[in-house]
């Protein structure tokens, strides 16, 4: 099972994918979603539903929800080791200020630990570093040993395509 960042909807439908010009990728995401293999996370959807633009509108609709949204609640547990092995550098506790720079990437994170057959899916690249609030989404993966990948691997792997 594929878990979506929200970076991988909002950049597809505002650049290669627009919702008005190709239906066709958003009636693939919602067949995925409805056959297991395309999910998102209650607190990734949250943060695409949220917006005021047409995005939010397509994922706040019934068909879309009911497809893509991972009917589970985060393990707590989960939450507190993809914080403490995905994003911290030592013992220091986050501060208000580091904790709203990590966001809900946490949360995909410790949804990927449930189970070695799930993989995070981002637009985020790897960058390196431990600094506390600064860490990336695929270097938090690789600390906690989740698989991840980009959307362009996901596509080809579920084999999108126009025809």
């Amino acid at each position: 099972m594929y878990l979506i960042d929200a970076n991988v909807l909002i950049t597809a439908k505002n650049t290669y994918y627009p919702l008005e010009h190709i239906p066709q990728f958003w009636e693939w995401l919602i067949a995925q979603g409805e056959a297991n293999r395309i999910k998102m996370p209650r607190e990734i959807y949250d943060e695409v539903s949220g917006g005021t633009d047409d995005l939010a509108d397509w994922i706040k609709s019934e068909e879309a929800k009911e497809a893509l949204l991972l009917d589970e609640d985060a393990d707590p547990a989960l939450v507190q080791r993809a914080l403490r092995y995905g994003y911290q550098s030592n013992d220091a506790k986050f501060t208000d200020s580091e904790l709203i720079k990590v966001g809900r990437d946490a949360f995909l994170v410790a949804y990927g630990l449930v189970s070695s057959n799930r993989t995070v899916v981002t637009k985020e690249v790897t960058k390196r570093t431990k600094r506390l609030g600064a860490t990336r989404l695929p270097d938090a993966c690789d600390d906690c040993a989740v698989s991840w990948c980009d959307d362009f691997t996901m596509y080809r792997t579920l084999d999108f395509n126009l025809r």
